[in-house]
């Protein structure tokens, strides 16, 4: 009995061994590290046979196992034997176990996990959390998109659990959701302390044709076009370029609406400072073309001070022309200094004004008075424009063409090319206008036949043609005149054009000398005006006890003497 009750207990107990081992599989047990061979340890863990684990399941990613005989370790039981009789471990799967354990308490309390990120997968990359395998997908990388992942790979970094699910083994994680609640306590604080003209660094984040999106640490503040350089910049590509560290002052900060206006050439010394005696009036400077409009082009004299050449003074001769055609932009120019305004921070510059003034040149070249000839370059309704030099044009008005052809005649006898003679009548240096005239190359007509006719001047006329309003005559030798309906006559009753004929011979006063019109104005009244006083001065007068018919009768009678008279002492003449 006792040999039976001996075998028994013995079989319960082998029973009872042989089930703690089948309940071993599959589970984490300590071992001993029995010796360390090549690459594998062997280890024993109290089963039969001891089990063998690759020395590099024992190392951190990357570096050596440090082991030895004797050590303990936790190893996964895999099986009890395998083929060879021995226990199949896994130090890898005992810290995945160790990990999940771990893991699925700081999933469940919100706390954020330490991993590595080692590789990368279709949608994503591999996250090593302490043993235990994570998908980290592509959009949870970062807050922004990253172009380059290579510098976040084998760094320890937190990331938050997003799910997890065990018997699938499959954990999802994410650095975008640790980033973006330290980015919102960055905020906070950044906001709460910011103030006007604090200087700050940030990165650039993103740019835009109007400026760039700096990133403060959790908040966003704009960088203006405007506020990146004293020197003109067209796209703030120009000078920024994304992801570059800058370091700005906040300009303006509206803490209702936490927009933040950023600036970098604030933090530079302003170059307008002392810009009068930097840039004198009328002094010269070399600049670069930096952009060129339709009403001028704006030269950079240094970096941060750019004045505007407006296209009048761009050149002397070249007129209604772009500055497009003038200058090209990056080109080095010699400018003038015309004016300067430190308040409004604009510099007048001219280009012109450093070259030789071409009317200046004319002028001592050909005086008023001068004979020129030239080319007719163009033909308006009111003259001719002759080309004098390679860059300069005079203009002969019609009234200056002929002395004697009406201007539109005049003008209509010449042609686009045509070469004339003219003389310099005018040179306006100021308005930069050269008056030419082709008619005073030859005397005045209307001069010579009027000899010494002057205004007041008694002439006897011949009229030419008897109209309603009065009398056309000639003077001398053929000078036009008119006597009007008016100056007929002292009489009133006599005021008629009809008591003359054509070929008619009259004495009548110059009262006027028209040379626009080249005619003489003229009256018979006057001149009878003049010649009773005349005769009055000489006969006497009323007041002396003579009628005014005795002294006009005495006058007649003496002029009729004094006609015979002349009429003798001619043809005496031609018999001799």
């Amino acid at each position: 009995m006792a040999q039976a009750a001996g075998k028994e207990s013995f079989a319960d107990l082998l029973e009872e061994s042989l089930g703690d081992r089948d309940h071993l599989e599959g589970t984490v047990i300590k071992g001993t590290v029995v010796s360390v061979d090549n690459d594998m340890a062997l280890i024993d863990v109290g089963l039969k046979a001891e089990g063998r684990v690759a020395l590099k399941e024992f190392g951190a990613p990357g570096q050596p196992a440090e082991l030895a005989p004797g050590d303990e370790v936790e190893v996964f039981v895999e099986r009890l034997e395998d083929k060879n009789g021995e226990a199949m471990l896994s130090r890898e799967k005992a810290k995945r176990e160790e990990s999940w354990i771990l893991l699925e308490k700081q999933f469940n309390a919100g706390e954020r996990v330490t991993g590595t990120i080692f590789g990368r997968v279709k949608g994503g990359f591999t996250v090593d959390l302490n043993g235990a395998v994570a998908f980290l997908p592509g959009s949870q990388v970062d807050i922004r998109p990253v172009r380059d992942i290579t510098p976040l790979m084998n760094t320890p970094q937190p990331f938050q659990i997003l799910k997890m699910d065990r018997s699938r083994g499959n954990i999802v994680v994410s650095r975008r959701s640790v980033l973006e609640e330290t980015r919102a306590e960055q905020r906070s604080e950044l906001i709460e302390n910011l103030k006007e003209g604090q200087v700050l660094e940030g990165v650039v984040k993103n740019i835009t044709d109007y400026g760039a999106f700096v990133d403060l640490g959790g908040v966003d503040g704009l960088l203006h076009v405007t506020d990146i350089s004293w020197r003109r910049i067209n796209h703030p590509s120009e000078a920024l370029s994304i992801g570059q560290t800058v370091k700005v002052q906040v300009i303006r900060f509206n803490p209702e609406t936490q927009r933040i206006s950023l600036g970098m050439k604030q933090l530079e010394a302003d170059p307008w400072e002392g810009v009068e005696a930097k840039y004198p009036v009328n002094a010269t400077f070399t600049g670069r073309v930096t952009n060129i409009t339709d009403y001028g082009a704006f030269v950079e004299l240094e970096p941060g001070i750019e004045g505007l050449v407006h296209v009048s003074e761009m050149s002397w001769t070249k007129k209604n022309v772009h500055p497009g055609k003038i200058v090209s932009t990056s080109q080095e120019v010699e400018v003038m200094v015309l004016d300067v305004d430190p308040q409004k921070r604009r510099i007048s510059l001219g280009i012109k004004q450093v070259q030789a003034n071409p009317w200046d040149d004319f002028l001592d070249r050909f005086p008023v008075g001068a004979e020129i000839e030239g080319e007719i370059k163009n033909i308006t309704e009111f003259g001719l424009f002759v080309g004098l030099t390679d860059e300069i044009d005079g203009m002969v008005h019609m009234s200056d063409i002929d002395w004697n052809t009406a201007p539109e005649e005049a003008l209509g006898r010449y042609t686009k090319g045509d070469v004339v003679k003219a003389k310099v009548l005018d040179v306006d240096v100021d308005k930069e206008r050269i008056s030419l005239g082709i008619k005073q190359l030859e005397s005045d007509p209307f001069e010579e036949a009027l000899g010494d006719v002057r205004k007041g001047q008694v002439v006897t006329c011949t009229v030419t043609k008897v109209v309603d309003n009065g009398l056309e005559v000639t003077v001398k030798d053929g000078v036009p005149g008119f006597i009007r309906k008016a100056e007929l006559s002292r009489e009133r009753s006599e005021q008629r054009p009809d008591r003359f004929a054509e070929g008619e011979k009259v004495d009548a006063k110059v009262t006027a000398i028209d040379k626009a019109s080249r005619k003489l104005s003229l009256s018979i009244k006057a001149y009878e005006t003049a010649e009773e006083k005349e005769v009055m001065a000489t006969y006497g007068s009323s007041d002396s006890g003579a009628s005014l018919g005795d002294i006009l009768g005495a006058a007649l009678q003496q002029k009729k003497q004094d006609i015979e008279k002349s009429q003798k002492d001619g043809s005496d003449n031609e018999e001799s």
